[in-house]
């Protein structure tokens, strides 16, 4: 079965900085199910693994895959609003990517300053305006429920519990 719209698709990818640092890298967790057709990744890359099958590998350079880089776009929030990991909370600290609660969902923000109520946060994604390197093995195709398709996302293992 080949990759097309309304496919449920299972990868295994790493994305990298051009100078070979990996940003992240699902081997060392699950890989990634989605419904393809839905934006669920950067859209050349989308474009590229349409009519692609189990067992087949595809490597890609993106030039803006997190879109671009806009100025001006640094915010205080309280550091109540952000997450990090584990209970210890380890301090804030310029250049650290952390997580703001926001009403859209938790999203990746940049420190810029940090304060002991609030820190100075830059929301471009960390990795906007960047080139990356995709590396993407595509592990299984099948096709999409109704429901995944009315919804635009995938359910059961992999996907949404609803």
């Amino acid at each position: 079965m080949q990759i097309e719209k309304d496919k449920v698709v299972t990868v295994h990818y790493r994305v990298s900085e051009l100078q070979g640092d990996v940003i992240e890298d699902s081997h060392d967790d699950e890989p990634l199910v989605y419904l393809h057709g839905y934006n669920a990744m950067a859209q050349p890359l989308e474009t590229e693994m349409l009519g692609k099958g189990v067992g087949d590998k595809l490597s890609l350079t993106i030039e803006n895959a997190y879109g671009e880089r806009e100025e001006g776009l640094v915010q205080r929030v309280s550091i109540n609003h952000v997450v990090r990991e584990g209970k210890s909370k380890p301090k804030l600290k310029p250049g650290m990517i952390v997580y703001l609660n926001t009403k859209q969902g938790s999203r990746p923000v940049t420190v810029v300053k940090a304060g002991l109520k609030f820190a100075d946060v830059d929301t471009n994604h960390p990795y906007a305006g960047k080139p990356l390197q995709f590396d993407v093995e595509v592990l299984k195709v099948r096709n999409a429920s109704a429901d995944e398709i009315s919804h635009g996302h995938v359910h059961g293992e992999g996907g949404v519990q609803h």
